[in-house]
């Protein structure tokens, strides 16, 4: 089942096992059991550290394994072939039951262990999903972390009666006792907050972060992670400056982002593996990188500035870079939040399976939107683009193409109002036809929002100046309105959202910092 190629890589990987890891499968007499195991054992091949086994007592109705560690179950269970984008998802959780993959980051690790024990999560997943493998990799290793956590990952292809009686339509969506809690991607410390408020925490098990820990002081500190923030850390880093990063994660937006086709000298990429590229980039230099934090504040009285962060800890520097990016603007109406994950979505290219045969809506009229639509067209049987302007914003040629599908229509002039629907999924939508001045509603199956970005800079609220939108203000070189804060990328009035300008101005507020660092700052009054 897996090529020569593929297997001699997995021996290198897996080459740095020390000690023995199980796949154990279930009998099943489904179809595919065949190749769950000809898939295992091929695995285990590459390894003479992993060994692949049957479960005698056990029988499912679905394809089933679970990996054991020196002989204990490790909680991560998956029901389902585990390939596509969740072959990686397998060969990390091997890597990290052994504990030589990427360490959970300490912090996330201790509130792992404080949540309450025996808990059971199933991630409902395609193979098909992009953003999948992030939360189910993710979820394994907070199951390491914990001890007692029981992770199913479930190809929910398999159990479409499940996912009907749930109301999934939507992907990853966690679940407990057969209730949804989570739909759609979620970052690492949005996610083990999410299973604090939903598990409840051990309280006994102690405190979770450092109370007010110094994590010390560094010449330049980037805050974000992502290209323009990269690229601003490696420059900072190569003129001799102490660097540090504070990130959620490295790669930011661009993590979410599937084709790439505009990043000059580079044909074609992908939103991971670029990240994946930027996150090597700066390992290669003596960048200190926080992943998983937050900014909570900035305190810029005299030259040094104090930066707190969510987790509890703080630490200082002389000049301090901003590129957070921003995310996906929600509508923000009645029934959106409500309907996220059964009928609500942000990825068509993760959620668009759902609603084969269906019809959907798509909300926004710019690339994104008109992207998504003729992505939805070909599994869709109805795609309708809602755009608020009298036209749509889209390169004329994403709007030929968008015009040329027989099963998709166009409704301008539209300010969407509300989702509705019968409690378990939507079945219509409503909006003001601003042409006419008059409420009306479409029936329909499913709404993908892409109504574009909004700045991640809640946390600079009253420190630097900011536009209406929530845009940092910045001159040609970066500076902001306070001197020694610098921004860069897409959280900025910097015209274009876009990678490789992205990547650009963070070199260029990181040469602009270092300038004023020898020369003495020149922050325009902004």
């Amino acid at each position: 089942m897996l090529d020569a190629q593929l297997k001699e890589q997995l021996t290198s990987v897996f080459g740095v096992l020390e000690s023995e890891v199980e796949l154990v499968y279930e009998n099943s007499s489904h179809d595919d059991q065949k190749d769950l195991v000809e898939m295992l054992e091929d695995v285990a091949a590459t390894s003479s550290k992993i060994t692949a086994r049957l479960n005698a007592t056990g029988n499912s109705p679905m394809p089933q394994f679970h990996i054991a560690y020196k002989g204990k179950p490790t909680g991560i269970i998956f029901k389902g072939i585990p390939g596509g984008h969740e072959f990686t998802s397998l060969v990390l959780a091997i890597l990290n039951t052994d504990g030589k993959g990427k360490p959970l980051d300490e912090l996330i690790a201790n509130r792992a262990k404080r949540l309450k024990k025996n808990i059971t999560i199933q991630s409902y997943i395609s193979l098909t999903c992009e953003n999948c493998p992030a939360v189910v990799q993710a979820l394994n290793q907070i199951a390491l972390a914990h001890g007692s956590l029981r992770h199913e990952i479930i190809d929910g292809g398999y159990v479409q009666e499940d996912v009907q009686k749930i109301g999934i339509q939507g992907v990853p969506s966690l679940v407990t006792n057969e209730k949804m809690f989570h739909s759609g991607r979620i970052q690492l410390l949005d996610l083990i907050e999410k299973l604090e408020n939903t598990f409840g925490i051990d309280e006994s098990a102690g405190e979770a972060t450092p109370v007010n820990k110094n994590l010390g002081h560094f010449e330049v500190l980037v805050v974000g992670g992502g290209p323009a923030g990269a690229s601003a850390a490696i420059y900072t880093v190569r003129k001799g400056l102490s660097t540090a990063m504070i990130a959620e994660k490295i790669g930011g937006q661009v993590q979410e982002t599937k084709g790439i086709e505009n990043l000059i000298s580079v044909t074609y990429t992908e939103g991971p593996q670029l990240a994946a590229q930027l996150s090597q980039h700066v390992a290669s230099y003596p960048v200190k990188v926080f992943e998983n934090r937050r900014v909570k504040s900035i305190a810029t009285e005299g030259s040094t500035k104090l930066i707190q962060l969510e987790s509890g800890e703080h630490l200082t520097a002389d000049s301090i870079i901003i590129t957070t990016g921003a995310k996906w603007r929600e509508l923000g109406v009645e029934g959106e939040k409500e309907y996220l994950g059964r009928g609500v979505a942000y990825c068509p290219h993760c959620d668009g399976p759902f609603y084969k045969g269906k019809k959907v809506a798509v909300i926004g009229g710019g690339n994104s939107g008109v992207e998504a639509a003729i992505d939805l067209a070909g599994i869709v049987k109805e795609v309708v683009v809602f755009e608020y302007n009298d036209q749509l914003k889209a390169d004329q040629i994403l709007v030929d193409k968008l015009k040329s599908l027989p099963n998709a229509t166009i409704i301008t002039s539209a300010q969407t109002q509300s989702v509705i629907g019968d409690g378990s999924k939507v079945t219509q939508l409503q909006y003001l036809n601003r042409s006419l001045n008059t409420t009306e509603k479409i029936d329909l199956d499913g709404v993908f929002v892409q109504i574009g970005l909004v700045p991640n800079s809640q946390f600079l609220k009253g420190t630097v100046n900011l536009t209406k939108y929530g845009e940092i203000i910045v001159d040609e070189k970066g500076r902001t309105s306070v001197p020694g804060i610098y921004a860069a990328g897409d959280v900025t009035t910097t015209p274009y959202k876009q990678i490789v300008i992205a990547m650009g101005e963070g070199a260029k507020a990181a040469l602009a910092a270092f300038e004023d660092r020898m020369f003495g700052d020149k922050s325009a009054s902004l």
